[in-house]
């Protein structure tokens, strides 16, 4: 059986579930009230001392919490679409602590429980209220005896013809507050779906939608502030006009206003935090010590304007501003360190890259040009010997001398080729056996002073070899050096190598030969240094870290 459209919403099951709905504003409503001034009043009254960081944690876990039960509510009796979260996570105390008063969510929130007091309260009083004498006067006829109801001074309501008088009224007051819950439900569920929900899944929109839903609960925000400031201002206009109280709730809430106005600016204009030279978290911070300075600057101008007791505030303020500001730029100049070490290491590889292509390609050129060469004309000369082995004996054995001597000199190209490449000495016996081999090789008399307590890693030892094999080759070809002294030691996690002669100097730094050693030990984030003065002597040092 189909029900009069004037009757539908009493049987529409979502009529009474927005009924209960807006019945929950007045203890939930009440809730988010207390939440709201007792968080805003602990963050100023302790926004100059240490617990300036901790404060905003709690209060935002706080209404979390509150509009984390405002949610479920709309989720279970209106189908909103809400889950709103609590506590953004960080890295750290002023990470988290600026994550909190940045997050979006946390302002709608706010705004969300704020709404819910100033319109959901009254709405609610309002519907009840409505229900209630609708429903009062429909059974007026069956307790006017008890009643003694009386509408005017001489009009009382002592007969049933009177009472029943009251039933049409009774009728409309009830149809009309049955069909207010629809647009009420649809208001209700806007309203949380809007406020209530999470940025992670703004995010997964869009950039833009989440651009959108921060400006907004901003506007919501200022339209809320508005209204109340209109409104205390209307109630002092009906009232005495005498003291023009309204400034003080309306600086009390100018000032989450300003902060939230703040960190929708920084969210939504990058650039000013790179104006004012600070990270994301110190410009939330001197937005909120400036407007919390700002905020006690109004308050004492709204009092005696005697003593100007803000500067005291003022001092708490600064001081852990202070601190967070050279602890940002402590780190930024590390970090700023790093990078530049980095960006050595990076360009160090990149040619140390280049240098061992060269030298795989000068290997090959030497393998091509020498030991293949002699190997090839060994396999001609053995060839033409087994050819001449009956007809010509003697040929033959010169043929097989030749071969034996080309045999030898291969082989020892190929060691020479082998020791420019890793020499087996270095593996097997160690840098200062290396070392000494090297020196043992040169035209010039080299000293060799090694101490080391124990073997630094294959690669330290690697480079360091290839340093002063380069040093003494530098030495023997251009410095017209007498002697030449090596000095190696290990101390404190670095390898330091030293070679000197005492030759003509002039040494170029950025030579083809020394540019090579400068990528090989900078690659292995070591450093090069070469002094040589006109007339010498020539000192090249290296360092290599080596930390076990």
């Amino acid at each position: 059986m189909s029900v009069p459209r004037l009757l539908a919403p009493f049987a529409r099951a979502e009529s009474y579930r927005t009924l209960v709905h807006l019945a929950t504003a007045v203890p939930l409503g009440t809730a988010g009230l207390v939440v709201l001034v007792t968080g805003w009043s602990t963050t100023v009254s302790l926004a100059f001392t240490p617990l300036v960081v901790v404060v905003p944690l709690a209060f935002r876990a706080a209404v979390g919490v509150v509009a984390q039960a405002e949610a479920a509510l709309a989720r279970g009796l209106l189908g909103a679409e809400a889950r709103p979260p609590i506590v953004p996570a960080g890295r750290g105390l002023w990470d988290r602590a600026r994550k909190a008063v940045t997050d979006g969510a946390f302002w709608r929130q706010q705004a969300y429980l704020a709404l819910r007091w100033l319109i959901g309260f009254p709405l609610a009083v309002g519907e009840l209220s409505l229900i209630g004498g609708s429903l009062g006067a429909l059974a007026l006829p069956v307790y006017y005896p008890w009643s003694d109801l009386q509408i005017a001074s001489d009009w009382h309501v002592d007969t049933l013809p009177r009472a029943l008088a009251f039933v049409p009224a009774g009728a409309l007051g009830l149809l009309a507050a049955a069909h207010v819950l629809r647009p009420l439900r649809r208001l209700w569920r806007s309203l949380a779906e809007s406020l209530l929900s999470s940025d992670a899944v703004a995010m997964d929109v869009s950039p833009e939608v989440a651009s959108h839903r921060r400006r907004r609960a901003l506007a919501v925000h200022a339209g809320a502030f508005g209204g109340l400031a209109f409104l205390f201002i209307v109630i002092w206009a009906l009232t005495s006009r005498g003291y023009f109280w309204p400034a003080w709730p309306v600086v009390a809430l100018a000032l989450p206003l300003a902060i939230h106005g703040w960190a929708v600016l920084l969210e939504e204009r990058p650039a000013v935090s790179r104006t004012l030279r600070a990270t994301p978290t110190l410009a939330v911070h001197e937005g909120v010590s400036a407007a919390l300075f700002l905020f006690f600057v109004a308050v004492w101008a709204l009092g005696s304007r005697g003593y100007f007791w803000p500067v005291w505030p003022l001092l708490g303020l600064a001081i852990p501003l202070g601190i967070h500001a050279v602890v940002v730029f402590a780190r930024r100049s590390e970090s700023g360190e790093l990078t530049r070490r980095i960006r050595t290491l990076e360009q160090t590889r990149a040619g140390a890259v280049d240098v061992q292509d060269e030298e795989l390609r000068r290997i090959e050129r030497d393998l091509h040009d020498g030991a293949q060469a002699r190997l090839v004309a060994l396999g001609m000369s053995i060839g033409l010997a087994e050819q001449k082995l009956r007809t010509d004996p003697h040929g033959a054995q010169e043929l097989l001398a030749e071969a034996r001597k080309g045999a030898h000199e291969a082989l020892e190209e190929l060691r020479d080729l082998a020791r420019g490449i890793h020499p087996p000495v270095l593996t097997d016996r160690g840098l200062g056996a290396a070392i000494a081999t090297l020196a043992d090789r040169s035209v010039l008399p080299v000293t060799v002073d090694v101490e080391l307590t124990e073997r630094p890693p294959a690669v330290v030892e690697t480079a360091a070899y290839f340093v002063v094999a380069e040093a003494l080759a530098n030495a023997a070809k251009h410095s017209l050096a007498t002697s030449v002294t090596v000095r190696i030691r290990r101390s404190a996690g670095t390898l330091g190598v030293e070679v000197a002669d005492d030759g003509r100097g002039g040494a170029d730094a950025g030579g083809h030969g020394l540019t090579g050693l400068r990528q090989r030990v900078e690659a292995l984030d070591g450093t090069l240094s070469i002094s040589s003065p006109e007339g010498g002597p020539t000192t090249l040092m290296a360092e290599l870290p080596c930390a076990s």
